[in-house]
């Protein structure tokens, strides 16, 4: 979730969220890493949209904090479209990251999926924002897989686990590190359908607004 601004002047169209991190693996430096992250993949394709028949370079701006003193209430009260809460544990019950739907600003991240150049919070993040995952899922022949790809996806060897595995056999299926954001990411966000108000900002997503327990 987050809050879309047109800035008329300069041609751009600014995406701004604030990411809160809490649990007992979540960190300062951490958190900052995450959110650095997320950043970097989704202004790579340096990505335009046309609105009102002018073309604007999409930029986001992503901030982190560790909050180590996060209250239940402090979620269940915002009222502040660019917060979102994520709770980072070593450990997840259904063994994966995940967010509380598409177009939320809560969920809980497994510790193990934000190391190792894993694009999973650039992943997360585009779930939080209004994206699926793609409904093809053999992409062979088609290139560098877009970001919102899921694991299990049967792509080219040089995306694979193991280049040398055979196609959705162990090793056989998309290593995440692969995984980019492309302009059809952001097409897909269909920016340009956002009714901005007088102060040109939109609001995008949901509050889901749940607070997550440690998983044991």
């Amino acid at each position: 979730m987050g809050v879309a601004e047109l800035d008329n002047e300069n041609r751009q169209l600014i995406f701004t969220a604030n990411l809160f991190f809490y649990g007992d693996a979540s960190g300062k430096v951490l958190s900052t890493q995450i959110a650095n992250d997320i950043q970097l993949h989704w202004n790579e394709p340096q990505a335009g949209v046309l609105i009102s028949g002018a073309r604007y370079k999409v930029m986001f701006v992503i901030y982190g904090a560790h909050a180590p003193f996060l209250h239940p209430k402090d979620i269940y009260e915002n009222d502040n479209p660019c917060n979102n809460y994520f709770r980072i544990e070593a450990f997840s019950n259904i063994d994966i990251s995940f967010v509380d739907g598409i177009g939320s600003n809560t969920g809980y991240f497994k510790l193990d999926n934000l190391l190792h150049n894993s694009t999973t919070a650039a992943h997360e993040f585009g779930h939080t924002i209004g994206l699926i995952h793609p409904h093809l899922l053999d992409i062979r022949g088609m290139g560098i897989p877009g970001i919102m790809y899921p694991r299990g996806t049967i792509v080219d060897p040089t995306f694979q686990y193991d280049p040398t595995a055979a196609p959705a056999t162990k090793g056989g299926t998309i290593n995440p590190v692969f995984r980019k954001v492309v302009q059809q990411d952001i097409d897909d966000l269909r920016l340009n359908k956002l009714i901005f108000n007088k102060n040109n900002k939109a609001v995008v997503g949901e509050f889901s607004s749940i607070w997550h327990d440690k998983h044991l």
